[in-house]
């Protein structure tokens, strides 16, 4: 395509986008690519430290397209209620505004923008990455390379980068209170960051008191969800569940060490916000 191009890569702080910035860093070190992390105010400390050693690897700094309103100004006019499955105004608002944002003054001047998409060979392509302006154009590297978990798993590896440290006890978004998080996964939150967790439940207490249906956790608040008793109910149930898992799984002789199992293969695939969970 003719004319002024630029090339953008986004980073959620998650596995898979980082790969895909290793990757293309070492497949393609001429294209000159800008990568950019949209930063909702409520990551993981651990998010921040794994994007800082990224940015090592990369030799470059990582954009922050910081959102012009937070968390709580979004809130607010949505009366309250909290992000749900159902409306994902915090993604929206939160991630993809501000992308756009970015995106629109390039468009606008004519600008080619290719926007590379973590997306593995062994996903799905969901439609909400495709491109709504001709010149934004949509690249999947890791379909085109047949590129699967155990693919991304490897690039991180030879990188020397490893997974986030969250990843140790969740797998979902680097968001403290994603709606998308298993029940044990907000009892590690309360273990590995109280202070979020209290934050947590002080956002769905006060929504709640407005009127809002949804609870952060489905079917139980966070308040029912710390008691002593639940928590060793959701502790159980998810060893239970992790025990299946492991009986079932094929040893791999090319991987003798095996690829760890994480909570989409325990619980399955949520259609969770690709623009966080990445």
């Amino acid at each position: 395509m003719n004319g002024p191009v630029r090339h953008v890569l986004g980073l959620s702080g998650g596995r898979d986008s980082a790969a895909l910035a290793v990757y293309m860093r070492q497949h393609l070190p001429e294209l000159k690519i800008e990568y950019f992390f949209t930063d909702t105010g409520k990551e993981l400390p651990e998010v921040y430290e794994y994007l800082g050693r990224l940015e090592g690897f990369l030799g470059q700094p990582i954009l922050r397209l910081n959102p012009d309103r937070d968390f709580d100004f979004w809130l607010k006019q949505y009366n309250d209620f909290l992000p749900s499955p159902q409306t994902r105004w915090c993604t929206r608002q939160l991630k993809l505004r501000p992308f756009e944002r970015w995106l629109r003054p390039m468009l606008d001047d004519g600008i080619t923008v290719y926007s590379y998409v973590a997306i593995r060979s062994d996903e799905e392509y969901r439609d909400g990455y495709s491109s709504k302006h001709d010149k934004l154009i949509v690249k999947l590297p890791f379909k085109e390379a047949g590129i699967d978990k155990a693919g991304v798993l490897d690039v991180l590896e030879g990188a020397g980068l490893g997974l986030p440290k969250y990843y140790e006890w969740r797998t979902r978004s680097g968001c403290t209170f994603c709606f998308f998080q298993q029940k044990i996964e907000w009892v590690r939150l309360k273990e590995q960051h109280p202070d979020a967790f209290e934050e947590a439940k002080a956002y769905e207490k006060d929504a709640v008191e407005h009127g809002s249906p949804f609870t952060w956790s489905q079917g139980e608040s966070l308040e029912e969800l710390q008691q002593p008793e639940r928590v060793a109910q959701i502790r159980e149930e998810h060893e239970q569940r992790l025990a299946r898992m492991k009986s079932k799984v094929q040893p791999n002789p090319l991987r003798p060490d095996s690829e760890p199992l994480d909570i989409d293969d325990l619980y399955g695939k949520a259609k969770v916000c690709l623009a966080c969970h990445k």
